[in-house]
């Protein structure tokens, strides 16, 4: 939602609090202003650092139901907030644009808010504990968790951070798809393995005729679940001969302890990447609970099932779709394109009913639903929608984020191969390469519906062009600076807490002030990124505030007076340490929500 002006459930938000000054100023000049008029009035920061702090378009909304011309609100405008001690200069531009430069001690108690609330600065309480639901990775518990579940899985746990931040009661959710097609698939290879283990080499050709889908997933990784299949079980799965066993004796524990497998595998894989769901819902136990036919059923009772035949697809495969009649959903009347098919004509669920079921149990517990998906899934998104307001009368919202592929490349060349899958990369060959943090940041240096490609030399580079090392060499030189700091003047001096109470009336030089402003920002981008679901914002911010105090660092080299540490200026050296420490916590509290670690120092 760009272009969304902040508010006062932003405390630290500078923006917010000069918008409420703007506006009221607004109603000074038009004392008959419509409250509605007033709520959209923005304060922004203006395309041109040159032209100020704060640009606003009070005089130009304010216009049409005023019967006045921009220019001459505008001019008024200019008068009224001329005369408020935070403005140091305020002029008009363009057709009723205002833009305004704030006195540099706002920009001191900026930093002073930073030290004194910590990882607090910059949370907002715009989100007023909504309970939003964030459903994201969900990966078929098939396999190790590949470069394809990467990005869908930060871009979720980032978003789900961020909302934290801007108030909202945020549950991490992964759905396990353990009831379908290929988990009988998985059980079957992993039975394969588990006659492997017991000594029984089954040509994967041969063994393939037996099952029903043929022997789908080779991957070494299943050689571990049939070696534990058989230290528990021993030959007790087999048949007397070490062969093929009747599948009703075996296939539902090889099952179970198949997909327990996969999940832990796939739990560690997550876990390596800082990644933690609070509820792991299975599609299985949604089923057998009966939520599917309970949601049905109330769509059943409010009108919204019929009986019909749904028109042929035009040029590809509609899985659910047959030339008979099927139980349809009217999702046409909740903005979907088309009706959809929640029974077969044969009575059972399509796996869109299924869906409906689930969406049904995170409906009755939460206000916000967000499910993180990959770019394949555009077509699922108008009829969940539509299932959910149906099911919740429009009392729970619904969204998707979409992810675009990775494509990863190393020495200019795609990397496609992975021993232990098989088939793919996964992600914990990924984070083996570069890093947690490396992987993290990356992935979302981009906003999440972009395709990107993920060089591995570039991660790991220690140059200015690879965004994760350029923000932390930011943070470990803010670090070693107020590491000198303590050498000189003693830790207890150098506490955010004495920080704070430093006059800092001396920082003045326009890097100075280019590096405050930038700290100030950040409740804005907190709670704008947030409501545009796109964590990729703080990544971005990072950077610029990284390329802020990096150009500050450089000016010290050539200008003696603006180093952070001057013997002969005690004083000017503590209240220049008091803005490193603002920018090393606002670079902690933006690594934070995007799942990255602030390093001390770079080796």
């Amino acid at each position: 939602m760009a272009g969304i002006a902040p508010t006062a459930s932003s405390p630290d938000c500078l923006f917010a609090i000069m918008r409420e000054k703007v506006v009221t100023a607004l109603k000074a000049v038009l004392p008959d202003l419509p409250d509605d008029v007033a709520a959209r009035v923005e304060v922004t920061p203006p395309r041109d650092a040159a032209h100020g702090d704060m640009a606003t378009n009070a005089a130009l909304l304010a216009a049409k139901p005023a019967k006045r011309k921009p220019f001459e609100i505008a001019r008024e405008l200019v008068a009224e907030l001329a005369t408020l001690p935070e403005i140091a200069h305020v002029e008009m531009a363009g057709p009723g644009f205002v833009n305004m430069t704030l006195k540099p001690e706002l920009f001191h108690d900026v930093a002073r808010a930073v030290l004194k609330r910590g990882a607090a600065y910059g949370r907002s309480s715009r989100g007023a504990g909504r309970r939003a639901n964030v459903e994201y990775v969900s990966a078929n518990p098939t396999g190790p968790m590949h470069v394809g579940h990467c990005r869908g899985a930060v871009v979720g746990d980032a978003l789900a951070n961020l909302l934290e931040a801007a108030g909202f009661r945020v549950t991490r959710e992964y759905y396990v798809n353990d009831a379908g097609a290929q988990v009988i698939a998985l059980t079957w290879a992993a039975y394969w393995r588990y006659l492997q283990a017991i000594g029984t080499d089954i040509p994967a050709e041969e063994f393939g005729e037996l099952a029903p889908s043929g022997l789908q997933y080779q991957g070494e990784y299943l050689i571990a679940v049939g070696q534990a299949l058989a230290e528990k079980h021993g030959r007790s799965l087999a048949s007397a001969d070490g062969g093929v066993a009747p599948v009703e004796t075996w296939f539902e524990t090889v099952r179970a302890e198949a997909l327990e497998h996969m999940m832990g595998m796939i739990r560690d894989d997550l876990a390596a990447l800082g990644i933690h769901h609070e509820i792991f819902s299975s599609e299985a136990e949604v089923l057998k609970s009966g939520e599917v036919d309970a949601a049905i059923a109330s769509l059943e009772t409010r009108g919204l099932l019929y009986e019909g035949v749904l028109e042929p697809p035009k040029g590809k495969k509609l899985e659910d779709w047959e030339a008979r009649p099927q139980t349809l959903f009217r999702s046409t009347e909740f903005g979907d394109d088309q009706d959809r098919a929640l029974r077969k004509s044969d009575g059972s669920n399509t796996y869109f009913a299924n869906d409906v079921g689930y969406h049904a149990r995170k409906a009755s517990r939460s206000d916000l639903l967000i499910d993180v998906l990959g770019a394949d899934h555009g077509g699922y998104v108008s009829r969940m929608r539509a299932a959910v307001a149906a099911l919740t009368e429009g009392k729970t919202d619904f969204e998707v984020v979409m992810c675009q592929i990775v494509r990863v490349v190393k020495d200019g060349e795609p990397v496609r191969m992975s021993k232990r899958a098989g088939t793919f990369v996964t992600l914990r060959d990924l984070i083996d390469e570069v890093g947690r943090d490396a992987v993290r940041f990356t992935m979302l240096t981009r906003k999440a519906d972009a395709q990107m490609e993920f060089d591995l030399n570039a991660v790991v580079a220690q140059t200015r062009d690879n965004p994760v090392f350029y923000v932390n060499y930011a943070h470990a030189r803010c670090r070693s600076v107020l590491r000198l700091g303590e050498e000189t003047y003693g830790a207890a001096a150098v506490t955010d807490e004495a920080l704070a109470g430093q006059d800092l009336s001396i920082l003045t030089a326009d890097e100075e002030l280019a590096v405050l402003r930038r700290i100030a920002s950040l409740p804005r981008q907190v709670e704008a990124a947030a409501l545009a679901r796109e964590p990729h914002r703080i990544a971005t911010y990072c950077i610029d505030l990284a390329s802020d105090f990096h150009a500050l660092w450089n000016r010290g080299r050539e200008e003696t007076s603006l180093r952070f540490i001057q013997d002969d200026a005690p004083e000017a050296s503590k209240a220049r340490l008091a803005l490193v420490a603002a920018i090393a916590s606002t670079l902690r509290i933006g690594l934070g929500i995007l799942g990255v670690e602030a390093v001390e120092e770079l080796r």
